[in-house]
């Protein structure tokens, strides 16, 4: 066995996880999930979770992992995501890292990125401004010393704000320049992606078929199920794309048709960040994709390009 941890990468609904389990049953391999989502029990239909039959076709890992109403960092997903590479060479199989979540990606082939801790002196001392002056004038500050985050950060999101004038006061360097530092490129295994790529339009018809397609599966049903539990959603669970929709009609603020279009949408969105993000990953090799393309046929061009020995 080689040692290399194979990425699966592409956008979402564009085959990765149905190509990973062939890939595995070609070359012994086994799937360690790399989704935010798919780690919550009972997020099923929504997350385009693989059913108990593709799971026992295929050893998966990294799903499952914790309730929905439990908070999950990116931190406790790097842990699982080891142990699991660890097991899975201890069997004499190849792991096969599947999944479309780019920070997720990124914080496993990487690392995670390593800002000071938190100084509460300080944070209380932001909290406190920004509560008695609003968050224009921290975003302001946070402007001249970080533009570039100020950028990005919605100027009435105080959070991040704060943080962001927090990790300058605490160490002197703005949050993108510690970022830039992250950016080195620097991995934490021999890493080897292989890249799904489809034109847009067939893209996006994908993301409606599979919308369409959880719709009649019972999404519905399943979000407001999961809304009956005792405890709620925590908060990443309750955003996610196709239940964050559902739970704005459940509310009574929109139509169960216009939350359906919006989950639509917001998957393209999310197509076209994820889009984003594989640009800053080097070294993807990829296959594009025709409309008509099969598992077994893409499958076996990779296995051809690619050396899984």
């Amino acid at each position: 066995m080689n040692g290399k941890l194979y990425f699966i990468v592409g956008c979402t609904a564009c085959g990765k996880g149905s190509l990973g389990r062939h890939l595995a049953g070609l070359i012994g391999g086994q799937i360690v999930s790399v989704d935010s989502m798919k780690v919550y029990r009972r997020m099923n239909i929504g997350t385009a979770k693989p059913t108990p039959q593709a799971q026992a076709a295929a050893t998966h890992h990294c799903i499952d992992i914790v309730e929905p109403n439990e908070s999950f960092s990116v931190a406790q997903y790097v842990e699982h995501a080891d142990r699991a590479i660890k097991t899975i060479r201890a069997d004499g199989a190849i792991p096969l890292a599947v999944g479309g979540t780019s920070l997720y990606i990124k914080a496993l082939s990487e690392g995670l990125f390593e800002g000071p801790s938190a100084d509460p002196e300080v944070r209380a001392e932001l909290i406190a401004q920004a509560q008695s002056q609003g968050p224009g004038p921290l975003h302001a500050e946070l402007a001249a010393i970080d533009p570039e985050s100020a950028l990005r950060i919605h100027p009435n999101d105080t959070r991040r704000i704060v943080r962001g004038l927090e990790v300058f006061r605490s160490c002197g360097k703005s949050l993108t320049e510690l970022q830039k530092q992250w950016d080195s490129g620097e991995k934490r295994y021999d890493c080897v992606f292989i890249g799904l790529r489809r034109d847009k339009p067939d893209q996006s018809g994908r993301i409606n078929t599979r919308v369409r397609r959880m719709v009649a599966d019972g999404l519905a049903d399943e979000v407001r199920s999961l809304l009956d539990e005792p405890q709620p959603l925590s908060p990443t669970a309750a955003q996610a794309v196709g239940y964050a929709e559902l739970i704005e009609h459940f509310k009574g603020n929109c139509t169960l048709d216009e939350a359906i279009e919006q989950v639509k949408i917001n998957t393209r969105r999310l197509a076209k960040k994820q889009r984003t993000w594989h640009r800053r990953f080097a070294g993807i090799q990829w296959f594009d994709l025709e409309p008509d393309a099969t598992v077994e046929e893409t499958a076996r061009i990779i296995v051809e390009k690619i050396d899984f020995n």
